[in-house]
């Protein structure tokens, strides 16, 4: 049954729009699927949308997607606001660059290219010249490039390629001394980097899955392999599998010197947030792997470097906030470790070593410090950063004498400093140009009350001259889980926003990493409404301290964000005006079923479950939709290749929306094409942007003005 499509339905005036809805939705098959959860039926009336590559289902795609675009057409500004996010793109950007050998490596992007070129040159004076360019991949510039990683002696490269943002990578290799592909070509990797030794290296893959169905398909049995170079894959060496726990990632690398073979284990399918090590000597005779962290555990293990024949690692094994320990390999059990960077009240985030340093970076209050260590833990300075915001690099090689490092903060371009180790000196090595001058914006940082007495973080930004009187638009972003802490950090693309009046907020809620694994802990599985809660919180003091107001508060949020966004629009749909859930999370009884969501359920639990069961259905977006609520103006946005969080979750999700919610509110699926978890190319990511700007404004009756004296026409009511 091919789904019907109603056209546009004519813009009415203010009144009359009152009494009738704004749109006619695609009528969407309802189906009589039940399913029994710990004696508990649950109707999943749209479960043949998780098929997304079956006719009828592309059918719909197609119908609500011409629903969709025929409504963001006829925004009179929406083609202006795109104009003006390429302007504001528009200047070139650059990475740190990283040695290997003679030449240093970094990208570019010129400006408004799809994908970033990877350049190297001969020291760094020396003429760049292209390696990479990844916009002649794909004609549509949808093919990315994933992974590159040098062979010690830079011979070689892996280069991994992503085809339409998918999380399966092909892997190629290229011969570095002429530039040129060799016939190598790995299929079905995943989760996976490359790690060298000689010429060869360790990756990881899943079998081939079935046809048709590569992007929704359970993936399990996750196998580490050794490549050759000059071989065909079907040669490779099986190096590690555990088919009796086919739901953990092995992942294998070497050390600097590629001595040792490190084996990474985890099995957060089973609710185990923490991970194993095991490891190898490739100089001994025994090349198989032995235990270094036995027991997989709610405790993480990150290897820093190999020092004195003693393994350095990163654990929070009795340490919320992380710790430095020294591991004996051949005497790995815990009562030997010694810890050689104990924990703080800060918070570890990071630690990179080069030049027989360590560098460790803290956060306090979700900004970073860094310190430098020598490798038996003794604290030698701070690194003087350039204000208050998000630090990353300083890493390298034994060998250098300096490292490079990027920082950045809501009102401060990514800018790239080279750091003298043996002098304590930073210097300014590469700072952007920008079409706009980013001092025309300020920065707070608050901290809201959540509902318990907890004290949240909050950035908001603003255009300096901002009124503190309620009229402004406010545009508010959070993420809150798996331990990811929510850093500021610039982006010309929310200059969009700021120049047009509106606020922005960055809400560090519970579930990150911001304050160490206590702050994670204390918003995931049956803690997970804290994050909520915050959101909340968070909303309400924007809204009482005359940021804005509830008629000008719009939310969004990806992936996880995602989740967050379509929960607290049904708790609270009378706090915000727009929503925006972006590749959300929104069936939470039915995950753990599509690729690697399974790996989700250290942090949510599952409705195998009983009581996991019970917690998730209490906040699952697509089970706490109502009927007869006047939800949010809401534009829900995935992507055809999403292999991460499957479209599925929005399909379902936006055809329970459309047939429960009452009022004159839109409620749109906008379904990009060769796009995955994240946009595939630049193009795609501001065309989202624009989108979600202009759907913003026009359901908030406001007429952006642009530089160019144009209004983008008068908006009209509904």
């Amino acid at each position: 049954m091919k789904p019907l499509l109603f056209t546009l339905a004519a813009l009415a005036s203010l009144g009359a729009a009152a009494q009738a809805p704004l749109l006619s939705y695609p009528i969407t098959r309802k189906v009589d699927t039940v399913t029994d959860y710990h004696g508990q039926k649950i109707a999943d009336p749209y479960r043949w949308l998780e098929d997304d590559r079956s006719e009828e289902t592309k059918q719909w795609v197609a119908a609500q997607n011409k629903v969709t675009f025929s409504y963001l057409d006829q925004i009179p500004y929406r083609k202006q606001w795109m104009k003006r996010l390429e302007e504001l793109n528009n200047y070139a950007k650059y990475s740190s660059p990283f040695r290997n050998n003679e030449y240093y490596y970094f990208y570019k992007n010129n400006g408004l290219q799809n994908q970033s070129v990877l350049y190297r040159q001969k020291g760094l004076n020396g003429v760049p010249e292209t390696v990479l360019d990844p916009n002649t991949f794909s004609a549509d510039g949808t093919t990315g490039l994933a992974t590159f990683t040098l062979s010690k002696d830079g011979n070689y490269a892996v280069v991994g390629k992503s085809v339409g943002g998918s999380d399966w990578r092909s892997f190629h290799v290229m011969d570095m001394r002429t530039l040129q592909y060799l016939p190598d070509s790995l299929a079905w990797v995943k989760v996976s980097g490359a790690s060298w030794q000689g010429n060869g290296f360790y990756y990881s893959r899943y079998p081939k899955p079935e046809a048709g169905k590569e992007l929704s398909t359970k993936n399990e049995n996750h196998q580490v392999w050794f490549h050759l170079v000059g071989t065909p894959q079907e040669k490779d060496v099986l190096i590690y599998e555990d088919k009796a726990n086919p739901q953990r990632f092995h992942t294998a690398f070497t050390t600097e010197d590629e001595r040792y073979v490190l084996l990474n284990i985890s099995d957060r399918g089973k609710a185990k947030a923490g991970n194993s090590l095991m490891y190898f000597d490739s100089r001994s005779d025994d090349h198989s792997f032995k235990p270094l962290i036995r027991e997989i555990t709610d405790d993480s293990y990150s290897f820093i470097t190999e020092h004195n024949g003693r393994f350095l690692l990163a654990t929070n094994n009795g340490a919320k906030n992380y710790r430095i320990v020294s591991v004996d390999p051949a005497n790995p059990d815990p009562a030997n470790w010694q810890t050689v960077v104990p924990e703080t009240s800060e918070a570890i985030t990071g630690v990179s070593t080069a030049g027989g340093k360590l560098f460790v970076t803290y956060l306090k209050d979700v900004t970073s410090r860094v310190y430098v260590f020598s490798p038996d833990g003794k604290k030698e300075r701070e690194i003087r950063l350039p204000g208050l915001g998000t630090v990353g690099g300083f890493g390298g090689k034994e060998e250098d004498t300096e490292v490079f490092f990027t920082f950045t903060s809501m009102t401060y371009p990514s800018t790239i400093f080279k750091y003298d180790i043996a002098s304590d000196k930073s210097t300014l090595f590469r700072k952007p140009e920008l079409p706009f001058n980013p001092e025309d914006f300020v920065t707070e940082q608050v901290f809201v009350t959540s509902k318990d007495g907890t004290r949240v973080p909050m950035f908001i930004v603003y255009k300096k001259g901002t009124k503190r009187d309620g009229s402004a638009p406010a545009l508010m972003y959070g993420y809150g889980g798996f331990n990811v802490a929510s850093n500021p950090s610039f982006s010309a693309t929310r200059i969009g926003w700021l120049e047009q009046g509106g606020v922005y907020a960055l809400v560090n809620m519970r579930g990150g990493s911001e304050y160490g694994e206590k702050w994670h802990e204390a918003g995931m599985r049956d803690k997970k409404q804290n994050v909520f809660d915050d959101f909340i919180a968070a909303g309400e003091y924007l809204v009482n301290k005359q940021y804005t107001n509830k008629g000008k508060l719009a939310i969004t949020g990806g992936s996880n964000g995602g989740t967050l966004v379509g929960a607290v629009m049904n708790q609270r749909p009378d706090l915000f005006r727009v929503a925006v859930p972006q590749v959300g999370v929104m069936d939470m009884l039915r995950f753990q079923k599509f690729t690697i969501g399974w790996n989700w359920v250290a942090e949510y639990g599952s409705s195998d479950n009983a009581a996991d069961f019970k917690n998730l259905l209490s906040y699952s977006p697509l089970h706490n939709l109502k009927p007869g609520v006047n939800y949010p103006a809401t534009l829900i946005t995935t992507a055809d290749h999403d292999d991460r969080v499957v479209p599925a979750h929005s399909f379902k999700y936006a055809a329970t929306l459309q047939a429960l919610h009452k009022g004159p509110n839109p409620t749109l699926i906008r379904v990009d094409v060769n796009s995955g978890h994240g946009a595939s190319n630049l193009k795609k990511a501001l065309e989202t942007t624009a989108d979600m700007y202009s759907f913003i404004f026009y359901n908030m009756k406001l007429n952006p003005k642009f530089a160019d004296g144009g209004k983008g026409g008068k908006p009209k009511t509904f």
